[in-house]
């Protein structure tokens, strides 16, 4: 099972302010960059059910030019929920009475159906009155249209390009085009990685799609296919990797956390050498044999 909401969190925590320039540029022109903090998590229990939720991201801000902060409380929605705007407006409630400070609420919307538009807006009325609005950012992907995003050169929308409104056709031209706009970046390796493998669990292509998306790749000017080549290299490398862990573990039984660092760090070559050792492995010990052989660390 995908953990969606880890996934977001770790996209959007990594490059949170990427994200307000994405969706809500008014946001940064009055906020200060360097004084940023995130909160530990909020857990909030809903006395009515019994079940306890956590906020999914917050974080700190100071306003620009002055000595007061504020908040920014960003929520994933990978399913839909009635009554959303309920438990959005509790979560914001929560946070105003526990830090006093001023909560700006924000909710991306990231199942792929249904694609009805969703309100941005939470209301308590009576026949003669309301008595509160409450309203909220809104990013509802599936309302996206990813050619809206090919030139932003944002690391977000290299990301989140692979969750807006794709037609089954332009897939593989997708997620091509996710690792072009992440080739232009020259973000660190870490960071690489980070959209790559979000891009990549997003978009799984068929044979038929895989041929699409190569030739799409083929077309790309030499120093961004060259940079793309290698992100579907690590790619079909971590998938070798992930069948032979399955193999060792049915093989010689649970490998520890230790070995599989160790196996992690093996060469391309390295890994098929592994998979072809490993037919005649018994127990973890000729595991261990077989790393020292190869003059890795030895397990402590």
């Amino acid at each position: 099972m995908i953990d969606h909401d880890r996934l977001f969190k770790e996209l959007i925590t990594t490059f949170f302010l990427e994200f307000l320039e994405l969706f809500f540029p008014q946001v940064i022109d009055y906020l200060e960059p360097d004084s940023l903090t995130f909160l530990d998590k909020e857990l909030f229990t809903d006395v009515t059910a019994g079940e306890q939720y956590e906020a999914d991201l917050v974080a700190k801000v100071r306003f620009r030019g002055q000595e007061t902060f504020f908040l920014v409380h960003i929520e994933n929605q990978s399913y839909p929920e009635a009554d959303f705007g309920r438990r959005l407006f509790r979560y914001f409630a929560r946070l105003f009475e526990k830090y006093g400070l001023p909560v700006y609420p924000i909710v991306i919307f990231s199942y792929d159906s249904p694609r009805t538009p969703q309100t941005n807006i939470y209301r308590v009325t009576f026949p003669d009155k309301t008595v509160m609005e409450f309203n909220y950012g809104v990013v509802q992907l599936n309302q996206l249209n990813w050619r809206d995003f090919l030139q932003q050169e944002n690391p977000v929308a290299s990301a989140l390009m692979a969750k807006m409104r794709i037609a089954p056709s332009d897939r593989p031209r997708v997620k091509a085009e996710c690792l072009r706009l992440l080739a232009t970046l020259r973000l660190n390796p870490a960071k690489m990685k980070l959209i790559s493998g979000f891009v990549d669990t997003y978009l799984q292509l068929n044979a038929a799609e895989q041929e699409i998306f190569q030739s799409e790749i083929a077309q790309f000017e030499p120093v961004k296919q060259e940079v793309v080549m290698e992100i579907v290299t690590s790619w079909q490398l971590q998938g070798r990797l992930e069948i032979v862990m399955r193999q060792l573990n049915r093989k010689v039984g649970a490998v520890t956390p230790e070995l599989e660092a160790r196996i992690q760090q093996l060469s391309p070559t390295q890994v098929e050498d592994l998979a072809d050792a490993l037919l005649d492995f018994t127990n973890v010990g000729d595991l261990v044999t077989w790393l020292n052989s190869l003059g890795t660390p030895e397990e402590t």
